[in-house]
């Protein structure tokens, strides 16, 4: 009967438990920028037509953290702590930083700029872990589409609320 209460944790889980910890800590740090700005700031600016509404954002972001984590976790099982995780970890600041760029600073012209280079960290970051693991690279195509089209989007609300 103990045995359907007292499960023993098996050790080959830690680093996905911990990548996709990680990755939602993250995520879920970023939201202390923007929730305060998206009823007053966010709210009062101009957007594209194919804008989303504000509730589709949460789950999408934290599908996407899901993702990274378990990715990161499938290559760090093959090489530890290399470049292929140090890249991994720098699209995750750049992730964190332009919650803050946009959100909190109000700086959309500087927003979209780190967001080139954030694209560029994920694109990078895919090629080394689809090299490594074809699905982990594989589970880092819809985060590069989804920062693809978050590009595009800040990129229109940049245009539409530029003097």
């Amino acid at each position: 009967m103990t045995m359907f209460f007292a499960r023993e944790e098996n050790p080959a889980n830690r680093p996905l438990l911990v990548f996709v910890l990680l990755s939602l800590l993250v995520g879920g740090s970023a939201t202390f920028f923007t929730e305060p700005s998206i009823p007053t700031w966010y709210a009062a600016l101009a957007k594209p037509d194919f804008s989303p509404p504000n509730w589709l954002f949460a789950p999408v972001w934290t599908t996407l953290y899901v993702l990274m984590g378990v990715a990161a976790s499938r290559v760090w099982k093959l090489t530890g702590f290399g470049k292929e995780i140090g890249f991994w970890a720098a699209q995750l600041v750049l992730n964190f930083c332009w919650s803050a760029i946009f959100f909190y600073l109000h700086q959309i012209g500087a927003a979209l700029i780190e967001m080139g280079v954030l694209w560029l960290a994920i694109l990078v970051t895919l090629i080394l872990f689809w090299r490594r693991d074809r699905v982990a690279g594989l589970l880092l195509v819809p985060y590069l589409a989804w920062v693809s089209f978050a590009f595009c989007l800040n990129l229109a609300i940049w245009r539409l609320n530029s003097p």
